[in-house]
């Protein structure tokens, strides 16, 4: 077991040498995998535009990921990995809360910076004050949601969830928006890495809302909706950011037409705002022939504002240093999207739009 003293070295141990390497754990195969490769393109398309422009201080930044197929286990073993083996100067863009959470001792171990992981649940940012998010929070996203239909008079709400600690809480929170409204959602929850099964879409079906909303990810998402649709049943649905707008539409086809998706980024067609302009010209310059997907720019801006942090923290980069100068940060506009990280708050971001989903794949705002 680590001493004290030795764990303070291993925080201010300078990184900064030839590369710069930020780690990554993040499912590149597995039923989350579309979702995994566009966080990790994103923030590399962001990474080689910085490295073309010289670095950072003449040093290259290296995107280390590993493939934790979605597993638990797998994402704490990364963890170690990245930083024992690979000297990660920061962990970015982890896919979920649930693969999150098991990074947390080695985080605390090593005092390192976890920046943008891929989720709004509470239970991230509880964790430690390592932890840095970009986006809003699913209580931000369920407020947006539920105040939208309330306001429409659609206020007979079932919602899909996980049969988990987050799942659960999503629940919980549209049933609490839901109160203004003098009404009670109905619980649908299915398990975690698993199909949805004919029972929870007789649930569904039993409970006759006006809205579905949908808080799981896009494979369990898109399946209870092509088996509604398969029984004559169609609702107006709106899911969180976690499904993954992009992998959403694509999951769905066609359809996806009237299905809606809380965002926390602008979308990629949003070519107005200097920040999406910029990652869209980063991402066709790393070579990619498809559009971006919202997801992919959300890593490319969350990449930037990590760049920015690593650019403050001064000739001697360290996990110490760039700790602070994340802490220190204050507002920084990305350029038409801002953070804010305060030293006792290291939440950054508020944004919250609604898309419309395409039958051809796109989202649009």
């Amino acid at each position: 077991m680590r001493t004290l003293a030795c764990t303070l070295l291993l925080a201010a141990a300078p990184v900064l040498a030839q590369d710069i390497v930020i780690g990554q754990s993040a499912p590149l195969t597995g039923g989350n995998a579309e979702l995994g490769n566009d966080i990790r393109n994103g923030a590399l398309a962001y990474f080689r535009k910085v490295n073309e422009a010289g670095g950072i201080g003449g040093a290259r930044i290296k995107l280390v990921t590993l493939d934790d197929h979605n597993e638990t286990k797998l994402s704490a073993e990364n963890t170690q990995k990245l930083l024992s083996d690979h000297n990660a100067l920061a962990l970015f863009g982890y896919a979920s809360s649930t693969l999150s959470i098991p990074a947390m001792p080695a985080v605390l171990e090593h005092r390192v910076p976890f920046f943008a992981p891929f989720t709004g649940a509470d239970t991230i940012r509880k964790q430690n004050d390592y932890v840095y998010t970009v986006r809003a929070t699913y209580a931000d996203e369920i407020g947006k949601i539920v105040n939208f239909w309330g306001n429409l008079g659609n206020t007979k709400i079932t919602v899909l969830h996980y049969d988990d600690t987050v799942g659960k809480q999503n629940f919980e929170t549209v049933a609490n928006v839901l109160k203004k409204f003098d009404r009670k959602p109905v619980s649908v929850s299915i398990k975690r890495n698993a199909e949805v099964t004919d029972a929870s879409v007789r649930d569904v079906i039993a409970s006759d809302p006006n809205v579905l909303v949908v808080t799981t990810l896009y494979a369990p998402a898109a399946q209870m909706l092509k088996k509604l649709k398969a029984q004559g049943r169609v609702y107006m649905t709106t899911s969180l950011s976690f499904a993954g707008a992009s992998q959403l539409a694509k999951a769905l086809g066609p359809d996806a037409l009237g299905v809606s998706v809380a965002i926390t980024v602008p979308t990629p067609r949003s070519q107005t705002i200097p920040v999406v302009r910029e990652c869209s010209e980063a991402w066709a310059a790393d070579g990619h022939k498809e559009p971006m997907s919202v997801t992919a720019l959300e890593s490319c801006i969350a990449a930037k504002v990590l760049t920015e942090g690593m650019k403050r923290a001064g000739t001697n980069l360290t996990r110490a240093s760039l700790h602070k100068s994340l802490s220190a940060l204050g507002r920084y506009d990305t350029g038409g999207y801002v953070v804010d990280f305060k030293p006792n708050f290291r939440h950054g971001g508020s944004y919250v739009g609604m898309a419309l989903l395409k039958p051809n794949g796109e989202v649009r705002d």
